[in-house]
């Protein structure tokens, strides 16, 4: 399949059968879950706001969407959600002739860190995660026998972003957004194209309200479009891209039924934060298909 964003994308998808219902479930959250754990062997390929590279590689028994983004002039790069799969991570940084500046986590759900330790390992990347996740994280191995799986390898995590600091890699950049309710700690990030080359890999910014935050993405937004027009097929500015962890889906949003999770939250950071973005935002996911602001404001049983 192949779909035209900006100037180029290049999508290639590759199904395999779902794996059996893992249990019988009957709650609302508990149908998201088990809808997002169809077993897809996927890679999305796309170069979008003129270069960026980005790839989308779904991994381990979740099938977690692991962001792979770059920038092919500096060959600086970032990964988001190393659930697991590192080695397939390392080929395409490999492939891509990419260095790996950043290693990022939108919570800290063994799903989404499963490959943490062992890509920081291979690389030296620094790991970021907002500090609300934290003590998530120091229990992978409940986690484990929750799901019934081997606990993986885990690390010391000094290292940590807040609401409104930018996670860099060449000509590029990451806003980060606090929508806790998933997990306390759960972020969004805001992918934008920087206008000056800075050394730090995280540019740090002071606390602000949530209808602050909101309105600074909103006016960054649309500062980058003006600033880098990327016309779309019909002429139209290329959208930005959010990259939504386990917070908002296609049609969906995150279960709020595990330790730190709050539905309260989930929706006033969706509602407050992410649904302050344009429309045409494209949005990706932690899990499935994805989906764009303004399809989610219309759609979504869980915002109406």
């Amino acid at each position: 399949m192949l779909i035209q964003l900006g100037r180029q994308w290049v999508t290639c998808i590759t199904k395999r059968e779902s794996t059996p219902d893992l249990q019988r479930v009957s709650t609302p959250d508990e149908r998201i879950a088990q809808s997002l754990t169809s077993r897809r062997k996927s890679c999305y390929t796309f170069s979008v706001s003129e270069k960026l590279i980005h790839e989308i590689i779904p991994v381990g028994m979740l099938q977690c969407n692991c962001s792979i983004l770059g920038d092919p002039e500096t060959h600086e790069a970032i990964v988001v959600d190393p659930g697991d799969e590192v080695e397939r991570i390392l080929e395409i940084l490999r492939a891509q002739q990419l260095n790996l500046r950043a290693i990022v986590s939108t919570h800290t759900h063994i799903d989404h860190v499963g490959g943490l330790a062992r890509l920081h390992a291979a690389t030296q990347a620094p790991v970021l995660i907002h500090e609300a996740d934290l003590e998530l994280y120091r229990h992978l191995d409940m986690q484990a026998q929750f799901l019934g799986m081997r606990t993986p390898e885990s690390m010391l995590i000094e290292d940590f972003v807040k609401e409104g600091d930018s996670v860099r890699w060449g000509g590029y950049s990451a806003r980060v957004i606090h929508t806790p309710g998933h997990t306390p700690g759960s972020i969004s990030l805001l992918v934008e194209k920087e206008r000056e080359s800075e050394q730090r890999y995280v540019d740090r910014l002071k606390p602000q309200s949530a209808k602050a935050s909101a309105e600074a993405h909103l006016r960054a937004h649309l500062q980058e479009n003006a600033a880098v027009v990327a016309p779309s097929r019909k002429g139209e500015l290329a959208p930005g891209r959010l990259v939504s962890g386990d917070t908002l889906f296609q049609g969906s949003i995150g279960r709020t039924d595990l330790w730190g999770g709050s539905m309260k939250d989930i929706l006033s950071s969706i509602r407050e934060k992410l649904l302050a973005l344009p429309d045409e935002t494209l949005v990706i996911p932690g899990h499935g298909e994805n989906t764009s602001i303004g399809a989610e404001r219309a759609q979504n049983p869980y915002l109406r």
